[in-house]
């Protein structure tokens, strides 16, 4: 299979060959892995219940999937990534921001992938082979993990997309077979080295749960949905199927791994960490096949976080090609997943890590969200292009590639979303003003997309009239490259 060339410039209609089945595909098949398993860890490690984790858990999971399952369809019209796409609202410079914060997220989440698989990996093959925890050991694992990954990514969308849809059969053959494994020591009830709940009181630990465990799954794919749906034509499918093939992927796609990854920490006891214990209640025959869950599906869910990580540096560097993004950004986490084993607790780095990307991606996203609907789904494909072409211009052009309004409304939005979070290490001072409960992604995305309306408010021109209006002028203007 020949190696992608597409960075985030414009599909053409003749490639955009996938569609709604290839969607869920590729939701469903990446996501069955140890990375996206360990948040349903998360909740029992806080010390809730199992009713309690799996609410948190279902009810976090559904909220996310109805915020960010739209963002599908703005690539589905622009025909490029999220990330260009919103230079519609940020200008074609000011979306750097969306890029960023993709690199950021992806960053996060294919180290996390790499470290937990790798941990689980090093412990069964400890228990098979006699393969010594040492620092070799984690060492050599990691980086096979990391190669294996970088050649999913550089090759690009369609070996991914072949890839999900054997995993999407293989892994969740293995999770049924591993329900079966774990089931005999299964327990209901809070687990006791938890020490209680994590927060003091229920209600404050459960929130935290839903935040950290249910909707940190589907805000991980704000800037993701686009790599995907990029490559469906909307000439041959409709924006409401591909709509309904996103909630269902990032349903199954999140809610199978995160409640195996609940069932088996109360069956492991599970309380301080989820890789030592998963691996030593396993059943000796469960071993192989946890071996390749452990393997195989972190480097599916890998190769798609670092495949949108390429893309996103790409974003941020029109110079670069997307597979020497690529590469750079495997560099960096995998440095990531060595400071993570050597340097922190995988409670204190998840939790950290997912609220704090959460409080600054929401806004974004509800800002992006916004100015689709605004614009009725119309864009102009060519003016979304000018800073990948290093030219100036066209209607997204605004104050120097920048949108004001909307980047101060977001950069708004993240400020009070921090101000506002709950960390292991930091908690912020709004905190005294939610009675102590983490409200980040709420008030963030609250108070960017209010902020973004209220500053917008005059500009309500549609741009279906604007790009009509401007296309002399912008075509004049898109051809002066700059110095």
């Amino acid at each position: 299979m020949p190696m992608e060339q597409r960075g985030v410039d414009t599909i053409p209609d003749g490639e955009r060959t996938s569609g709604p089945r290839d969607l869920v595909s590729i939701l469903l098949g990446s996501n069955l892995c140890l990375g996206v398993i360990v948040f349903g860890w998360l909740p029992p490690s806080f010390g809730l219940d199992w009713w309690a984790s799996v609410s948190s858990v279902v009810v976090g999971t559904v909220a996310g999937t109805a915020l960010t399952a739209p963002l599908a369809l703005i690539s589905l019209r622009t025909a490029t990534n999220l990330s260009t796409s919103s230079g519609a609202q940020f200008g074609v410079r000011g979306r750097l921001v969306g890029s960023v914060v993709g690199l950021l997220l992806a960053l996060g989440y294919t180290a996390l992938t790499v470290w937990i698989g790798g941990d689980v990996m090093v412990g069964v093959l400890g228990r098979l082979v006699g393969l010594p925890a040492s620092g070799i050991s984690y060492g050599v694992v990691y980086g096979l993990l990391a190669a294996a990954t970088v050649a999913g990514a550089v090759y690009g969308y369609r070996v991914l997309l072949a890839m999900s849809r054997v995993l999407a059969i293989g892994m969740t053959a293995l999770l049924v077979v591993g329900v079966i494994a774990y089931a005999p020591h299964f327990t209901t009830g809070a687990l006791p080295e938890a020490g209680g709940y994590l927060l003091g009181g229920f209600w404050p630990t459960w929130l935290l749960a839903t935040v950290a465990a249910g909707l940190s799954g589907p805000i991980a794919f704000i800037t993701l949905l686009g790599d995907y749906t990029r490559y469906i034509s909307p000439a041959r499918h409709s924006s409401r199927r591909v709509l309904h093939a996103t909630w269902l992927g990032l349903s199954l796609g999140l809610l199978i791994p995160q409640l195996f990854g609940t069932f088996t920490a109360y069956a492991a006891g599970a309380a301080l960490d989820y890789a030592g214990p998963l691996v030593s209640a396993s059943p000796g025959w469960y071993l192989v096949p946890l071996l390749l869950a452990a393997s195989a599906g972190s480097v599916g869910n890998a190769g798609l976080m670092l495949y949108s990580m390429g893309l996103d540096l790409d974003a941020i560097l029109p110079r670069a090609s997307r597979a020497t993004a690529t590469y750079t950004v495997a560099v960096i986490a995998t440095a990531c997943v060595f400071v993570g084993h050597y340097y922190s607790s995988a409670q204190d780095a998840m939790t950290s890590f997912v609220l704090l990307l959460t409080a600054i991606g929401t806004p974004w996203a509800v800002i992006t969200l916004i100015g689709f609907a605004r614009c009725r789904g119309v864009y102009d494909a060519e003016a979304l292009q000018v800073f990948n072409r290093r030219a100036r211009g066209g209607i997204y052009w605004y104050r120097a590639g920048w949108n004001i309004p909307a980047t101060a409304a977001w950069a708004l939005g993240a400020t009070v979303g921090l101000l506002a979070v709950s960390l292991p290490s930091y908690e912020g001072p709004l905190l005294a003003v939610t009675g102590g409960v983490d409200c980040s992604f709420l008030l963030s995305g609250l108070v960017g997309g209010v902020t973004y309306v209220l500053l917008t408010i005059a500009d309500s021109t549609p741009v279906r009239e604007r790009a009509a209006a401007d296309s002399e002028a912008a075509a004049a203007l898109t051809v002066k490259a700059e110095s």
